[in-house]
């Protein structure tokens, strides 16, 4: 935020309402950003940079008025295209664009009225008349779900299509195949127990482990070949020495058929990300790499980076080794077999899996013991017809499985990290550059927002130089489990913590308790992991950036890890709205129906209400609340009845009945019962 005189600079949020708010950042201000009404928006839409006039001071709310639109943060919108007096419109879906778009006739591209289109807005200079726009795409008809999905995730900046010469550029890499050069130089894994443990409907296999008993191997090490030449492998230990594992985390080796400058790279590169809805994967990569020659698929080989550990029976790592490699997975198991086989003394890969999950669950006590955060939180997944239709919503369930592979990513992602950071050594700074994925301390502004609604649920917690301590947040989360506020307080924790980010500058990993973190293990599906093996690359290879050089690639990597922070939230956001889109279309089968709730936010027009079983949520409003005249407790979050004193507070069971469903807007109405 920039400030002269009354003027500021900023990111503006628009509401639902039509309300803009732009965060000025200032202590004396807080909680009272600047208020723009409808009528001074001045043609500003959610998420541009603006520059404010403040107006004077009141007795109430600052309030501004938008000057300039120094820069748009979104042109195109999807909705559906209407007609009135023989003038055509977008009524968009968005809920935050507050106006109609205009179709003038030549810009209509053979769209009719009643389908979903996506437009993009060409001029609008007169804040008093509706913006200009044309019709980019017809996406198809409303309410048919291939139109919905597309349209959300349109709207979020991501096309399903890849352009043409980016699909035959893959088809062409698809088509040579791994050639007999490529082997070389590579670290051979093919004959070592390699597999990978994703979930059932997974189709992008971007890791795989490799594990085996270092007193079983001979003297020529892990791996084949010298020990000298594989220094992770060390020395096997001698008979009744203490038992050894190698760990290997097998990443595909996607930046050996991704060149820098090729369109695959530039596009890759643009949209940072895949993006998961509820039926669907819009890939960064063709899905001739992402499913095919970059997937650890079982039964063949394939090209890897690989970080590959020494490590004893406390998890603690002995060695490590890091380098291209060539791997031939054995076998693929979806989370429910590892998780079965993990139980069964008797079955295949019983032991393997057994060791590496109590290796796992030691990882976790080591990161919980330096100050880590628990932010896990319950997530739903939905059974489909052929049409896309909800037939049942239910819980995804997380086992030790999925947290055997979490915690060996994280290994990986930390041990690269370190490798990667530049050092100083002995007053010497080895200089350099990467990128980090890194997360700030929390604000103490939100930190003692949260230690007061946590007070005012009757739980004590400490604040400590302006922080909850992290044992505290854990242990009382840990108290909660199974009870009715366990969602409600772990949402406001997560609501309290800074967001993660990609960064050239290395902040370290709050959440994570590391000083040093980037992603490494995803770059079928992340860009910034992509980058991290070619900067890896470039370490082993013993290459170093000039000195002169240095700044300009600063600048360039901070370019992209910006993008990719921004595409990140953009995907997050489409993957959200495609839940919301299903539940919402799941409880319309409901209507009239009862069902047991828990109160998830309370607000001055009503209360959120989510169901328990499916975490559909829904409003109930204060409207519809006759039993009493209900009022709104800021400070404390809670609804009270002025007859009846009843009181409605975060974390609270309901029974509900589902009232309304509007597709449209994503939105679920619930009354009480």
């Amino acid at each position: 935020m920039k400030e002269s005189k009354n003027k500021l600079q900023g990111i503006i949020s628009i509401s639902s309402k039509g309300t803009g708010y732009v965060a000025t950042g200032e202590v004396k201000n807080k909680g009272q950003d600047p208020e723009i009404d409808f009528q001074h928006l001045n043609t500003a839409l959610h998420g541009d940079m603006v520059e404010i006039i403040l107006h004077p001071k009141g007795k109430n709310r600052q309030t501004a008025e938008v000057s300039k639109i120094i820069s748009r943060a979104k042109m195109n919108f999807a909705g559906v295209l209407e007609e009135e007096n023989k003038m055509f419109f977008l009524k968009p879906d968005d809920t935050k664009m507050y106006t109609d778009i205009l179709i003038p006739t030549k810009f209509l591209n053979n769209a009719k009225v009643g389908q979903k289109v996506f437009v993009e807005i060409i001029s609008w200079k007169d804040p008093h008349k509706a913006p200009e726009g044309k019709v980019i795409k017809v996406l198809g008809r409303p309410g048919d779900n291939d139109t919905e999905m597309e349209s959300i995730a349109i709207e979020k900046g991501f096309d399903a299509k890849l352009p043409h010469k980016v699909e035959e550029e893959a088809r062409k890499i698809k088509q040579n195949g791994i050639k007999e050069t490529d082997y070389a130089g590579r670290r051979d894994f093919r004959k070592t127990l390699t597999f990978t443990i994703d979930p059932s409907d997974a189709k992008d296999f971007d890791d795989a482990i490799s594990f085996r008993f270092l007193p079983s191997l001979n003297k020529e090490g892990a791996g084949g070949g010298n020990s000298k030449d594989h220094p992770a492998s060390g020395t096997p230990p001698k008979k009744g020495g203490e038992e050894q594992y190698e760990v290997g985390i097998h990443i595909a080796d996607v930046s050996h058929y991704v060149k820098i400058g090729s369109a695959l790279d530039e596009e890759a590169r643009e949209r940072g990300t895949s993006v998961y809805l509820v039926d669907r994967t819009i890939p960064m990569l063709p899905e001739t790499l992402s499913n095919d020659l970059c997937s650890l698929v079982p039964n063949k080989d394939r090209l890897t980076m690989s970080a590959v550990f020494i490590i004893d029976k406390n998890a603690h790592v002995k060695s490590k080794w890091f380098g291209r490699t060539v791997i031939h997975s054995k076998k693929r198991f979806t989370y429910e077999e590892a998780e079965e086989l993990i139980k069964k003394s008797a079955a295949p890969f019983h032991k393997e899996l057994f060791i590496l999950n109590s290796l796992a669950k030691k990882l976790t006590g080591e990161r919980f013991a330096q100050g880590a955060i628990s932010l896990d939180q319950e997530e739903v997944k939905f059974v489909l017809d052929k049409n896309g239709v909800p037939l049942k919503v239910i819980k995804k369930e997380r086992g030790d499985s999925n947290r055997l592979i979490e915690e060996f990513m994280l290994l990986a992602n930390k041990k690269v990290a370190e490798v990667l950071s530049p050092k100083n050594i002995k007053g010497v700074k080895d200089e350099g550059v990467s990128i980090y994925r890194v997360h700030d301390l929390p604000s103490k502004e939100k930190m003692a927002d949260l230690a007061f609604f946590l007070r005012s649920l009757g739980h004590r917690v400490s604040l400590q130089n302006g922080l909850i301590p992290t044992y505290e947040i854990n242990k009382l989360l840990e108290s909660l489990a199974g009870k009715n506020e366990e969602d409600t307080v772990h949402r406001a924790v997560i609501r309290s913590m800074a967001k993660a980010l990609y960064s050239t500058k290395n902040i370290g990993h709050y959440g994570l308790a590391f000083q040093y973190y980037t992603h490494f293990t995803s770059p079928i599906r992340r860009y910034p992991d992509i980058m991290v093996h070619r900067l890896l690359e470039k370490f082993l290879s013993g290459k170093k950036i000039k000195k002169e050089d240095l700044k300009e690639k600063l600048i360039e990597y901070e370019k992209i890890a910006l993008n990719a922070s921004e595409q990140e939230k953009r995907a997050a956001d489409a993957e959200r709205a495609s839940i919301k889109y299903k539940q919402v279309e799941y409880m319309s089968r409901y209507l009239g129906k009862s069902f047991d709730g828990v109160i998830s936010g309370i607000t001055e027009w009503g209360m959120y209400v989510e169901e328990l079983e499916t975490k559909c949520e829904g409003l109930v409003r204060v409207r519809d609340m006759n039993d009493d005249f209900y009022i709104f407790n800021e400070k404390k979050l809670e609804l009270t009845g002025q007859k009846k004193k009843k009181k409605y507070r975060l974390g609270g069971r309901v029974k509900i009945k589902v009232k309304s469903v509007d597709l449209e807007r994503k939105t679920i109405d619930y009354i009480l019962t």
